[in-house]
């Protein structure tokens, strides 16, 4: 987290400027400054005068807030490549959220790892390629443009039979990657 430029954002929100947020909080235009800047840090009790000055709280201004970012570009990914296939996370943090969408690429002839049985479940959609869903003792083809939704009771992993690449949209609530 930004501190100094969410103490800013809730300052500018405020119609406050530098010197009043100073005034109000007993401290230094230019101590505050720095703080905006990133190029000090308030101590804890200093950070809750500050917050108090701007109407809130420490608890509420560290709660995370959900809708904080909705989109999300290339360059906010991470990748884990893994020997076979490789798992884009295409929403940073997703492990706090309900679901978790990735974007797995498994390499020709090679497959995911295996998914222990859980209490969610998990759907996924064929970018590129092909690629066998075995759930359990069940093996089923999953074709490009073709999706899958299963439950997870049994044990389950992607594997990519061709000699081409395939790329799915695995989406899994609660969060397993």
């Amino acid at each position: 987290m930004d501190i100094g430029a969410k103490i800013k954002q809730l300052r500018t929100q405020k119609d406050l400027t530098l010197e009043e947020l100073a005034s109000r909080c007993e401290l230094t235009k230019g101590f505050l400054s720095q703080v905006e800047r990133n190029l000090t840090s308030p101590s804890i009790a200093t950070l809750n005068d500050i917050l108090e000055a701007l109407g809130t709280s420490l608890s509420d201004f560290f709660r995370e807030d959900k809708d904080e970012k909705s989109v999300f570009r290339q360059e906010d990914f991470f990748v884990d490549e893994r020997e076979g296939y490789t798992i884009h996370w295409i929403v940073p943090n997703s492990q706090k959220n309900e679901m978790e969408p990735v974007l797995v690429e498994v390499e020709p002839g090679q497959k995911t790892f295996e998914v222990a049985p859980h209490d969610g479940e998990e759907f996924g959609f064929v970018l590129e390629g092909r690629v066998t869903l075995v759930d359990g003792e069940t093996e089923t083809i999953v074709k490009k443009g073709e999706t899958f939704y299963l439950h997870g009771k049994n044990f389950h992993y992607l594997r990519n039979d061709k000699r081409t690449m395939a790329k799915v949209i695995w989406i899994c609530t609660p969060p397993l990657f």
